[in-house]
């Protein structure tokens, strides 16, 4: 068994998936859990010729909890990192990883995340406060949730100090695109579970969203950015306010 497995999600990720391949090149092995790319993404993989990539094509059926518990099955290190396609790990969180792992007090890890959003790195709004537990132990824990998943881990966790870089490297156009994937699959989910909401909640929810990500998270500080990056936050809040309705109406 080896001491530490990163778990990369791909798909279509020709542009970014070689930057966060060379980031976890400190691990023993890296797992690559591919959603049915069509483009140079497999390729661009095997070109490397590394043994320790391992590449599995896994369909994700809008899951994303199934297709990460996969990627935890097929790893085989005492330790799991979870990485998406255009996520790095930063050289100075390498070092902590590899250091903490060594003498570990807690079955897991949360990492802060760092957006760069239009070439800004986003410090402050919804992207600016975000953690997330995505190294832990083997046979630890599973993931849960379709979408918005998390990772259960049993007994304690800690918090590392550096950030995962995650980089928006999307037009508009395409952010848009992705904004409206997710909420239909937001929207599915809460459907399943039975979710309603009155009407008020299209007007009140996106706005009182943006309020927060803006204002009172200081997303204004993160400048024109900042203002774009909480506008596009609220707009996903409507977008899945307005599916779920749709989806209750059938």
């Amino acid at each position: 068994m080896t001491d530490l497995s990163a778990v990369i999600l791909s798909n279509n990720s020709e542009k970014t998936i070689l930057n966060a391949i060379k980031s976890v090149l400190f691990c023993d092995e890296i797992i690559i859990i591919d959603d049915n790319s069509t483009d140079n993404t497999i390729r661009i993989i095997e070109q490397l010729n590394l043994a320790k990539i391992k590449i599995y094509s896994h369909i994700l059926n809008d899951d994303f909890s199934n297709q990460r518990n996969f990627g935890l099955q097929k790893a085989s290190g005492n330790w799991i990192l979870f990485l998406d396609s255009d996520e790095v790990i930063s050289q100075q969180l390498a070092n902590e990883i590899v250091h903490t792992i060594k003498i570990p007090k807690v079955n897991g890890y949360y990492l802060k995340r760092l957006d760069i959003f239009m070439d800004v790195k986003l410090k402050h709004g919804e992207t600016g406060n975000i953690k997330l537990l995505r190294l832990a132990k083997k046979g630890f824990g599973i993931w849960e949730g379709k979408v918005h998943e998390t990772w259960r881990i049993t007994g304690q966790v800690g918090v590392l100090q550096n950030a995962i870089l995650h980089y928006h490297n999307l037009t508009i156009l395409q952010f848009l695109e992705r904004l409206d994937k997710y909420s239909t699959l937001q929207a599915n989910s809460l459907f399943e579970k039975k979710v309603k909401e009155p009407l008020c909640c299209h007007f009140v929810k996106p706005i009182a969203k943006f309020i927060l990500n803006y204002i009172v998270r200081l997303g204004f500080m993160d400048g024109y950015p900042g203002l774009v990056m909480a506008w596009l936050m609220s707009w996903h809040s409507l977008l899945v306010r307005i599916k779920l309705r749709l989806l209750n109406l059938k």
